[in-house]
């Protein structure tokens, strides 16, 4: 066990991380079945490998807190973010993918100021999972604004019921 090897602000890092990870699991969920009915099923199904994706980071927190001898504890989810087309969903999470890797980044680098090497390399690995993330869908948001693939892409119709 590693009981000895993290101190308070990693237990911190790691309750943000849960709150933050189930968060977007939440969020790529439900906004996977609102493009759903927008009648965007491969955008649809992206999202939903997304929330899963998030889902494996929570199961990896987890183990890690539990491992470090901390009960886990999600302290606060927040709301889902949605907007009224694929595009402001999009940016919505690219935001979000932005606040995830400032906090491994910042938990990275709290661990390698304290030597803490086992915490810091489970941080940088998420860090770098995240920054893929956040590179995959500013890609996507590129391919939206290319006047070309808007063709391609039909437009939902109407708005959205929430």
């Amino acid at each position: 066990m590693l009981f000895a090897s993290a101190d308070q602000r990693v237990f911190g890092y790691l309750g943000r991380a849960l709150s933050l990870e189930l968060t977007a699991v939440q969020q790529y969920s439900t906004q996977a079945r609102l493009v759903a009915t927008w009648g965007l099923p491969e955008a649809a199904e992206s999202l939903q490998k997304e929330a899963g994706e998030e889902m494996g980071h929570v199961d990896r927190i987890i183990g890690r807190m539990l491992a470090l001898g901390v009960a886990p504890n999600a302290s606060q989810l927040r709301p889902v973010r949605l907007g009224r087309n694929l595009r402001e969903l999009l940016l919505e999470n690219h935001a979000f993918e932005l606040e995830l890797v400032r906090l491994y980044d910042d938990a990275t680098r709290h661990c390698a100021r304290m030597g803490d090497h086992d915490n810091r390399v489970f941080f940088e690995t998420l860090l770098e999972e995240e920054r893929a993330h956040g590179r995959e869908l500013a890609e996507w948001i590129a391919r939206l604004e290319t006047p070309q693939q808007n063709a391609a892409q039909p437009a939902p119709t109407g708005r959205a019921t929430f």
